[in-house]
Protein backbone atom coordinates (compact mmCIF):
# COMPACT_ATOMS: atom_id res chain seq x y z
CA UNK A 1 0.00 0.00 0.00
CA UNK A 2 1.63 3.23 -1.10
CA UNK A 3 1.43 6.48 0.84
CA UNK A 4 -1.58 7.94 -0.98
CA UNK A 5 -3.52 4.66 -0.69
CA UNK A 6 -2.74 4.57 3.03
CA UNK A 7 -3.91 8.19 3.42
CA UNK A 8 -7.13 7.26 1.62
CA UNK A 9 -7.76 4.47 4.15
CA UNK A 10 -7.18 6.92 7.03
CA UNK A 11 -9.54 9.40 5.38
CA UNK A 12 -12.22 6.72 4.93
CA UNK A 13 -11.79 5.73 8.57
CA UNK A 14 -12.26 9.35 9.64
CA UNK A 15 -15.34 9.68 7.44
CA UNK A 16 -16.86 6.54 8.98
CA UNK A 17 -16.74 7.90 12.54
CA UNK A 18 -20.05 8.95 14.12
CA UNK A 19 -21.15 12.57 13.93
CA UNK A 20 -20.63 13.09 17.68
CA UNK A 21 -16.91 12.33 17.23
CA UNK A 22 -16.56 14.85 14.41
CA UNK A 23 -18.49 17.43 16.43
CA UNK A 24 -16.14 16.89 19.38
CA UNK A 25 -12.94 17.34 17.39
CA UNK A 26 -11.55 20.85 17.59
CA UNK A 27 -8.15 22.20 16.58
CA UNK A 28 -6.69 18.83 15.60
CA UNK A 29 -5.05 17.43 12.49
CA UNK A 30 -4.52 13.83 11.41
CA UNK A 31 -1.28 13.22 9.52
CA UNK A 32 0.14 10.10 7.92
CA UNK A 33 3.91 9.81 8.24
CA UNK A 34 6.20 6.95 7.31
CA UNK A 35 7.40 6.06 10.80
CA UNK A 36 8.00 7.55 14.22
CA UNK A 37 11.28 9.22 15.11
CA UNK A 38 13.76 6.88 16.77
CA UNK A 39 13.38 8.60 20.15
CA UNK A 40 9.72 7.54 20.11
CA UNK A 41 10.64 3.84 19.93
CA UNK A 42 9.34 2.69 23.32
CA UNK A 43 11.36 -0.26 24.64
CA UNK A 44 11.45 -1.86 21.21
CA UNK A 45 7.71 -1.50 20.63
CA UNK A 46 6.86 0.04 17.30
CA UNK A 47 4.27 2.79 17.49
CA UNK A 48 1.36 2.62 15.08
CA UNK A 49 0.04 6.05 16.01
CA UNK A 50 0.64 8.94 18.37
CA UNK A 51 -1.46 11.80 19.74
CA UNK A 52 0.47 14.99 20.46
CA UNK A 53 -1.39 17.79 22.15
CA UNK A 54 -3.51 18.88 25.06
CA UNK A 55 -6.43 16.49 25.65
CA UNK A 56 -9.86 18.06 25.44
CA UNK A 57 -10.70 17.70 29.18
CA UNK A 58 -7.49 19.59 30.10
CA UNK A 59 -8.25 22.61 27.95
CA UNK A 60 -9.28 25.60 30.00
CA UNK A 61 -11.40 28.61 29.14
CA UNK A 62 -8.22 30.40 28.05
CA UNK A 63 -7.43 27.78 25.39
CA UNK A 64 -7.33 29.84 22.21
CA UNK A 65 -4.88 30.63 19.46
CA UNK A 66 -2.96 27.39 19.93
CA UNK A 67 -1.41 25.38 17.15
CA UNK A 68 -3.49 22.31 16.30
CA UNK A 69 -2.99 19.06 18.15
CA UNK A 70 -1.79 16.29 15.86
CA UNK A 71 -2.60 12.61 15.52
CA UNK A 72 0.17 10.82 13.66
CA UNK A 73 -0.63 7.54 11.94
CA UNK A 74 2.56 5.70 11.02
CA UNK A 75 2.42 3.89 7.68
CA UNK A 76 5.51 1.66 7.74
CA UNK A 77 4.85 0.02 11.14
CA UNK A 78 1.33 -0.82 9.96
CA UNK A 79 2.67 -2.40 6.79
CA UNK A 80 5.28 -4.34 8.77
CA UNK A 81 2.45 -6.15 10.56
CA UNK A 82 2.05 -8.16 7.34
CA UNK A 83 -1.73 -8.20 7.54
CA UNK A 84 -4.08 -8.99 4.65
CA UNK A 85 -5.68 -5.83 3.17
CA UNK A 86 -8.98 -6.03 5.09
CA UNK A 87 -7.23 -6.67 8.41
CA UNK A 88 -4.78 -3.84 7.68
CA UNK A 89 -7.67 -1.43 7.08
CA UNK A 90 -9.22 -2.57 10.37
CA UNK A 91 -5.92 -2.02 12.23
CA UNK A 92 -5.51 1.46 10.73
CA UNK A 93 -9.03 2.35 11.86
CA UNK A 94 -8.35 0.87 15.30
CA UNK A 95 -5.19 2.97 15.61
CA UNK A 96 -7.03 6.13 14.58
CA UNK A 97 -9.80 5.51 17.13
CA UNK A 98 -7.20 4.79 19.83
CA UNK A 99 -5.46 8.12 19.20
CA UNK A 100 -8.75 10.04 19.04
CA UNK A 101 -9.59 8.49 22.41
CA UNK A 102 -6.42 10.08 23.81
CA UNK A 103 -7.60 13.43 22.45
CA UNK A 104 -10.86 12.92 24.38
CA UNK A 105 -8.79 12.30 27.54
CA UNK A 106 -8.77 8.51 27.76
CA UNK A 107 -5.44 7.10 28.90
CA UNK A 108 -3.83 3.80 27.90
CA UNK A 109 -4.89 2.05 31.11
CA UNK A 110 -8.54 2.85 30.46
CA UNK A 111 -8.27 1.88 26.79
CA UNK A 112 -6.68 -1.42 27.81
CA UNK A 113 -9.50 -1.97 30.31
CA UNK A 114 -12.15 -1.57 27.60
CA UNK A 115 -10.23 -3.65 25.05
CA UNK A 116 -8.76 -0.87 22.93
CA UNK A 117 -5.23 -0.90 24.40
Amino acid sequence: MNHSQFEAVVSEAMDSLPDWVHEGLDNIEVLVVEEPDEELDLEGQRLLGLYMGLPLPERGADYAGELPDVIYIFRRPHLELGLPPDELRHEITRTLIHEIAHYFGMDDDYLEEIGWG
